[in-house]
């Protein structure tokens, strides 16, 4: 079993001219704030990065972020089963914010920002439940199916700490990167 290593937000601060940060959450995660300098490879990226990731590992340390920490252990670990040694920064970009470090927010006008990916999945999971009761309620008693069976995806999720349902939403247009995105991104990642 590897390691994490994990980097607290006053460290990273102090380090920050000398990491490359990749950010692993959404394009539009992303754009609604994010640490000064990271490039943004979403979590389901990363294999297509994977050749550009390594080779910058070589040049700097990598810190891999998101907006919990979740996310980026779990990015963590995909790297290292390639052998590329990272870095995930504890508690993610809610706890540098927090700590009062300032995050990177493009113009209004350039860029559309979703909402952060624990809130798609609250107000998706919320949306199933109420549906699967009131359909049980009016429509047939077996709708409620519906409902168990997102709270035992709710507790499936906290005991090993993943999200299908944040993997699924994850793929939805607004939350993808465009092609060009995600070239450019890379090719300054092979440039730093």
């Amino acid at each position: 079993m590897t390691t994490l290593s994990t980097l607290a937000p006053h460290q990273a601060q102090d380090r920050l001219h000398e990491l490359t940060v990749i950010d692993v959450r959404t394009p539009g995660e992303y754009a609604g704030g994010h640490i000064p300098g990271a490039l943004n490879i979403p979590l389901d990226q990363l294999d297509r990065a994977l050749p550009d990731i390594r080779s910058a590992a070589e040049r700097a340390e990598i810190l891999v972020v998101c907006a919990s920490g979740a996310r980026s252990e779990n990015a963590c670990r995909q790297l290292a089963e390639k052998g590329i040694h990272t870095a995930t920064l504890a508690g993610g970009t809610g706890a540098w914010a927090a700590q009062g470090n300032d995050l990177d927010r493009p113009v209004a006008c350039d860029v559309k920002s979703a909402w952060a990916m624990d809130r798609q999945v609250r107000l998706t999971a919320g949306s199933l439940v109420l549906t699967g009761l009131a359909l049980g309620e009016f429509v047939h008693p077996a709708f409620r199916l519906l409902s168990a069976g997102v709270a035992g995806g709710l507790v499936f999720s906290a005991v090993t700490n993943t999200c299908g349902m944040a993997a699924m939403l994850a793929k939805l247009p607004y939350n993808r990167p465009r092609k060009a995105d995600l070239d450019a991104t890379l090719a300054r990642l092979r440039s730093l």
